[in-house]
């Protein structure tokens, strides 16, 4: 089974991109399980994001590395929270504090404009210095709520309407997250880079 080390400590990513990986031979290990500290998110885009999180966890562990960059991006706000989405609300942020001030920065926004998509940059690394990561990218939209539903989930997924599905991100199943979401659907566009590479 093939090891690869995912940049995160997030046990919802975790779970999620393991599960969609269940069929591919591949066991996708935490950064915590080698003790890699967190790199600071200095890139200006999601894709910068995820390869400097890539090189660093590969570097530490010697394995190949997968890192995604993800966020939220609200027209109303011009795009925020952005890259900043996991630390909208300060440096000690969590899905709470983030939530609330999202719910601030829209409160006198009309419900016609409150539209939204999740974003998300997926790479993987073969070795540290690869100079040609794969890279997978995904968009979800969806619109802002003004009060949090559904318990599943994490992050902004409460409060983030999917029209389609009547339902906010929080309110569906894994299987129907992991096939609407853009995080899948990075993945999926990964994954068929990595078994073209593998062919």
């Amino acid at each position: 089974m093939k090891k690869i080390l995912l940049a995160s400590n997030n046990p919802g990513k975790v779970r999620e991109i393991q599960a969609m990986l269940a069929n591919d031979d591949i066991k996708i290990v935490p950064q915590s399980a080698f003790r890699i500290p967190n790199i600071e998110e200095i890139g200006l885009t999601f894709i910068e994001n995820a390869i400097l999180k890539a090189r660093h966890t590969s570097q530490f562990s010697g394995l190949p590395a997968m890192a995604d960059d993800s966020g939220l991006e609200v027209d109303a706000l011009n795009g925020a929270p952005g890259v900043f989405s996991a630390r909208y609300s300060g440096a000690d942020a969590n899905d709470a504090a983030n939530n609330a001030k999202l719910l601030r920065e829209l409160e006198e926004v009309p419900d016609a404009e409150r539209t939204a998509r999740f974003r998300c940059v997926m790479v993987f690394l073969r070795h540290a210095r690869d100079p040609s990561p794969l890279i997978g990218q995904g968009v979800w939209e969806g619109v802002i709520l003004r009060e949090s539903r559904g318990t599943a989930g994490f992050g902004y997924d409460p409060l983030f309407f999917v029209p389609e599905q009547k339902r906010t991100a929080a309110e569906l199943s894994a299987d129907e997250k992991n096939r609407l979401s853009h995080r899948g659907k990075a993945l999926r566009e990964l994954v068929e880079q990595l078994r073209a590479s593998a062919a």
